[in-house]
Protein backbone atom coordinates (compact mmCIF):
# COMPACT_ATOMS: atom_id res chain seq x y z
CA UNK A 1 0.00 0.00 0.00
CA UNK A 2 1.38 3.37 -0.97
CA UNK A 3 -1.45 5.18 -1.91
CA UNK A 4 -1.38 8.50 0.39
CA UNK A 5 -5.17 8.53 1.18
CA UNK A 6 -4.48 4.56 2.01
CA UNK A 7 -1.24 5.30 4.16
CA UNK A 8 -3.02 8.36 5.81
CA UNK A 9 -5.72 5.89 6.96
CA UNK A 10 -3.65 3.38 7.47
CA UNK A 11 -1.54 6.14 10.31
CA UNK A 12 -4.84 7.18 11.91
CA UNK A 13 -5.62 3.44 12.60
CA UNK A 14 -2.59 2.52 13.88
CA UNK A 15 -2.29 5.38 15.94
CA UNK A 16 -6.28 4.86 17.18
CA UNK A 17 -4.92 0.82 17.94
CA UNK A 18 -1.70 3.06 19.81
CA UNK A 19 -2.29 6.09 21.32
CA UNK A 20 1.14 6.46 22.14
CA UNK A 21 2.08 5.93 18.08
CA UNK A 22 0.20 9.22 17.76
CA UNK A 23 2.29 10.76 20.61
CA UNK A 24 5.26 10.25 18.82
CA UNK A 25 4.41 11.48 15.59
CA UNK A 26 4.18 8.47 13.52
CA UNK A 27 3.94 8.23 9.92
CA UNK A 28 3.07 5.15 7.71
CA UNK A 29 5.11 5.50 4.74
CA UNK A 30 4.98 2.22 3.28
CA UNK A 31 2.94 -1.30 4.01
CA UNK A 32 3.25 -4.12 1.75
CA UNK A 33 2.20 -7.96 2.41
CA UNK A 34 6.27 -7.90 1.74
CA UNK A 35 7.56 -4.28 2.93
CA UNK A 36 6.90 -1.85 5.55
CA UNK A 37 8.30 1.75 6.35
CA UNK A 38 7.48 4.71 9.15
CA UNK A 39 8.79 7.46 9.94
CA UNK A 40 8.92 9.51 13.57
CA UNK A 41 9.99 13.15 13.62
CA UNK A 42 12.84 14.40 15.73
CA UNK A 43 10.44 16.28 18.21
CA UNK A 44 8.70 15.15 20.03
CA UNK A 45 11.24 12.05 20.32
CA UNK A 46 14.28 13.99 21.21
CA UNK A 47 16.22 12.53 24.48
CA UNK A 48 17.66 15.09 27.53
CA UNK A 49 20.92 15.90 24.94
CA UNK A 50 18.98 16.46 21.97
CA UNK A 51 19.17 13.22 20.12
CA UNK A 52 16.42 10.69 19.59
CA UNK A 53 15.31 8.82 22.61
CA UNK A 54 16.18 5.25 22.87
CA UNK A 55 11.87 3.70 22.90
CA UNK A 56 10.91 6.03 19.96
CA UNK A 57 13.70 3.94 17.61
CA UNK A 58 12.68 0.67 19.22
CA UNK A 59 8.86 1.95 18.78
CA UNK A 60 9.55 2.48 15.53
CA UNK A 61 10.94 -0.10 13.85
CA UNK A 62 8.67 -2.72 16.02
CA UNK A 63 5.39 -1.84 14.63
CA UNK A 64 6.41 -2.61 11.38
CA UNK A 65 5.59 -6.31 12.06
CA UNK A 66 2.20 -5.78 12.90
CA UNK A 67 1.97 -3.36 10.05
CA UNK A 68 2.80 -5.71 7.52
CA UNK A 69 0.37 -8.96 9.51
CA UNK A 70 -2.53 -7.15 8.82
CA UNK A 71 -2.43 -8.27 4.99
CA UNK A 72 -2.39 -12.12 5.93
CA UNK A 73 -5.39 -13.68 5.80
CA UNK A 74 -5.50 -15.40 8.97
CA UNK A 75 -9.29 -15.04 10.85
CA UNK A 76 -9.02 -14.19 14.31
CA UNK A 77 -5.28 -13.55 14.16
CA UNK A 78 -2.99 -10.91 16.10
CA UNK A 79 0.47 -9.94 15.61
CA UNK A 80 2.14 -10.31 18.95
CA UNK A 81 5.76 -9.03 19.45
CA UNK A 82 7.98 -11.77 21.12
CA UNK A 83 11.65 -10.57 21.45
CA UNK A 84 13.50 -7.56 19.93
CA UNK A 85 16.89 -7.09 19.73
CA UNK A 86 18.21 -3.83 18.87
CA UNK A 87 21.63 -2.11 17.97
CA UNK A 88 22.17 1.43 18.28
CA UNK A 89 24.69 2.37 15.68
CA UNK A 90 24.71 6.27 15.42
CA UNK A 91 22.96 9.13 16.98
CA UNK A 92 19.95 10.07 15.60
CA UNK A 93 19.66 14.01 15.46
CA UNK A 94 17.01 14.45 12.68
CA UNK A 95 13.63 12.36 11.67
CA UNK A 96 14.16 8.85 11.46
CA UNK A 97 12.45 6.10 9.16
CA UNK A 98 12.14 2.56 9.60
CA UNK A 99 12.66 -0.33 7.15
CA UNK A 100 11.72 -4.24 6.74
CA UNK A 101 11.22 -6.67 4.08
CA UNK A 102 9.54 -9.99 4.49
CA UNK A 103 9.38 -12.59 1.32
CA UNK A 104 6.74 -14.05 0.13
CA UNK A 105 7.46 -17.65 0.56
CA UNK A 106 7.92 -16.53 4.47
CA UNK A 107 4.72 -14.78 4.53
CA UNK A 108 2.82 -17.36 2.71
CA UNK A 109 4.34 -20.19 5.27
CA UNK A 110 3.52 -17.74 8.77
CA UNK A 111 0.07 -17.69 7.26
CA UNK A 112 -0.70 -20.89 6.73
CA UNK A 113 0.84 -21.93 9.23
CA UNK A 114 -0.80 -19.46 11.53
CA UNK A 115 -4.27 -20.97 10.03
CA UNK A 116 -3.50 -24.34 10.30
CA UNK A 117 -1.46 -24.55 14.00
CA UNK A 118 -3.25 -21.75 15.20
CA UNK A 119 -0.10 -19.58 15.18
CA UNK A 120 3.46 -19.03 13.56
CA UNK A 121 6.42 -17.40 14.35
CA UNK A 122 8.38 -15.21 12.33
CA UNK A 123 11.67 -12.55 12.11
CA UNK A 124 11.90 -9.58 10.65
CA UNK A 125 15.31 -7.40 10.37
CA UNK A 126 14.58 -3.76 10.41
CA UNK A 127 16.93 -0.74 9.74
CA UNK A 128 16.41 2.68 10.87
CA UNK A 129 18.46 5.69 8.91
CA UNK A 130 18.71 8.99 9.44
CA UNK A 131 17.08 11.76 7.12
CA UNK A 132 20.88 11.81 5.69
CA UNK A 133 20.53 7.60 5.38
CA UNK A 134 22.94 7.06 7.96
CA UNK A 135 21.88 3.66 9.83
CA UNK A 136 21.43 4.85 13.55
CA UNK A 137 20.07 1.25 14.39
CA UNK A 138 19.04 -1.94 13.44
CA UNK A 139 16.76 -4.44 14.94
CA UNK A 140 16.23 -8.08 14.94
CA UNK A 141 12.53 -8.83 15.88
CA UNK A 142 10.53 -12.45 16.75
CA UNK A 143 6.90 -12.37 15.84
CA UNK A 144 4.49 -14.40 15.92
CA UNK A 145 0.90 -14.53 14.56
CA UNK A 146 -1.45 -15.91 16.94
CA UNK A 147 -5.25 -16.83 16.25
CA UNK A 148 -7.27 -15.14 19.53
CA UNK A 149 -10.22 -16.78 20.52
Amino acid sequence: MTEPDALSQLTADARSMIPILGAMGLEVLEVTPHSAAARIPAEPNANHFGAMYAGSLFTVAEVLGGLMAGFMDVPGGLPLVKRLEIDFTRPAMTAVTARTTLSEDEFLRVQAEAVANGKSNYELISEVTDESGTVVARTHGYYQMRVMG
